[in-house]
Parts: C-alpha cells; sequence; structure tokens
C-alpha cells in the first residue's frame, strides 16, 4: 500500500476502529451469528447477476465477520475472504468453521490483495455492502481488482447508494430525510469519532475514531473502466438488508425500505463489470 503517511495514518485508525467493533458485532442480534442465513444478506438480484458459481474461484474483499461469505462455498465456490481487521479474521475463520463451510481467510489491507493471496488469480472478485467509503484512491483499489482477476473474470459490487450515504434526518428529529452530506468526492475524508457502532450492543472500549470517502457512481464506474474492465450491469435497489432509520419499514422479502408515502429513491445498487 503505497499512500501518503497522512492517509496511512487514517487506514491504521480504521483498522483499529474495525478491531475494536468487532467484539461488539459478533455479540450482536444485528448480525444473528449461527442463526441468520447467510443468503439475508444478498439481494436476489445478486444472485441472478452472479450466476453459476460452483467450481469457480472466488475472493470477497473487505469481508469482515464473513457472515455473506459463507454463502459462496455454499453456492459451490472455492473462496477466499480478506479483511485487514485481524480480530475479524479471527472470528470469521471461526464462523465458518462452526457452520461447516470451508472458506481460507486472509488477514491483509485491499491494496495488498494481490501479495496477500501470492498472486493467485479468481474467476470473481465480490465485494461491498460498507466497503468502499474505507477506499481513500479508487483507481488504485479497480488496480488491484484488475490484477486479481483471470482474463475475463467478474467484479461484483454490491454496494450502499451515495444517495443513501447523502441523506440524513431533520436536525429536529423528524422522519424527513434531507440532504445532509456529500453526494460526490472531492473534499476529502469525514471524520467520524463515535462511540457505537452500526449494531446493537455496549460503547466501543476504544479507537472509536473512523474516516470515510464518498464516491459517486460516476467514479466507480470511472475507475473500473480506466482499469480495464466493461461494465455491463447496474442495478439500483430501494431496499437495504438493515433499518437504517427509525421509520423504515419492512419489505416482503424482508429487508427495508422508506414508508410509501416517502420518494422511491435508491439505497443500495448492484454492479457487475467483467475484466477484458
Amino acid at each position: 500500500m503505497v499512500f501518503d503517511a497522512t492517509v496511512q495514518e487514517m487506514v491504521r485508525a480504521n483498522r483499529a476502529n474495525w478491531d475494536a467493533r468487532t467484539p461488539v458485532h459478533v455479540a450482536s442480534e444485528f448480525y444473528g451469528i449461527g442463526t441468520r442465513d447467510a443468503r439475508e444478506w444478498f439481494a436476489d438480484f445478486e444472485w441472478d447477476d452472479l450466476g453459476e458459481l460452483a467450481g469457480r474461484d472466488l475472493i470477497h474483499l473487505q469481508c469482515h465477520l464473513g457472515v455473506e461469505t459463507i454463502a459462496f462455498p455454499r453456492a459451490g465456490a472455492r473462496t477466499v475472504g480478506l479483511d485487514f481487521s485481524g480480530a475479524a479474521v479471527t472470528w470469521a475463520r471461526r464462523i465458518a468453521r462452526e457452520a461447516g463451510v470451508d472458506v481460507e481467510y486472509v488477514q491483509a489491507d485491499v491494496h495488498d490483495a494481490v501479495e496477500a493471496v501470492d498472486g493467485r488469480t479468481f474467476d470473481v472478485v465480490y465485494t461491498g455492502k460498507g466497503a468502499l467509503c474505507y477506499l481513500p484512491d479508487l483507481s488504485r483499489w479497480a488496480a488491484v481488482v484488475e490484477a486479481l482477476l483471470k482474463p475475463g473474470g467478474v467484479l461484483y459490487l454490491c454496494e450502499f447508494h451515495p444517495l443513501l450515504n447523502a441523506l440524513g434526518p431533520k436536525p429536529d428529529g423528524g422522519a424527513e430525510l434531507l440532504l445532509r452530506h456529500d453526494y460526490l468526492p472531492g473534499r476529502g475524508p469525514v471524520e467520524r469519532d463515535s462511540t457505537h457502532t452500526y449494531t446493537d450492543g455496549p460503547a466501543l472500549a476504544r479507537d472509536t475514531t473512523a474516516y470515510e470517502w464518498a464516491h459517486g457512481l460516476g467514479e466507480v464506474v470511472t475507475a473500473l473502466v480506466g482499469a480495464g474492465f466493461t461494465v455491463d450491469r447496474l442495478t439500483e435497489t430501494e431496499l437495504i438488508p438493515w433499518q437504517r432509520w427509525p421509520h423504515a419499514v419492512r419489505a416482503d422479502n424482508g429487508w427495508w425500505r422508506l414508508p410509501d408515502d416517502a420518494p422511491r429513491v435508491p439505497l443500495l445498487y448492484g454492479l457487475r463489470a467483467t475484466r477484458t
């Protein structure tokens, strides 16, 4: 990973923050480890876009606890999970073992993934749902993904829509959502110092500061095209797998959306790109 000293320190802080989050997440009802089906974390269109996985080599980047990752070997893929948090990787290995699935987990920063897997290449790179905001430079990330894929290999990215990240409740606490945060990049990372993570559970014991970078859809697509990818599928949906705001309501599939009287806006997107 080659960044200046300031960015490297931000990445270090993020890794420490995710180490601190891990025990809270493991014990949370949100993740429901051992009780939730791994496929609950996927939109239906993801499986359609991914296609047949049996016999394919797949790597899941920024996989955290691996609650999604274990769905891939169950679909027949030879699976590697990679995350920069040592605490998360330790738990991911345990979760996979207890679930009776075979996943190879590697601890490394995503920018060092090629070296961390000894130059192996894959048919599929999967990533998303809260991953891109921790990447300082999408062009460097796209180059790493390209190097991880076999010719003709596929990147599948399912990520929270940048519009979701830009929306926030009114300052008075009302249900109406306003544009409160940047959609587009350009003003550097946002520093967040929070004693609580996004799940239920106690306050973090330490390392409460994290840094996030905004990435619009245009930046994502441009980075991938610049790295030699062909984008052949982009799906936007109003559904997300957790209750982001108190007034969100359950959809028929168990995910969450805004109420019927709210505007229909995209909260999650799926993107498929092929290494050409």
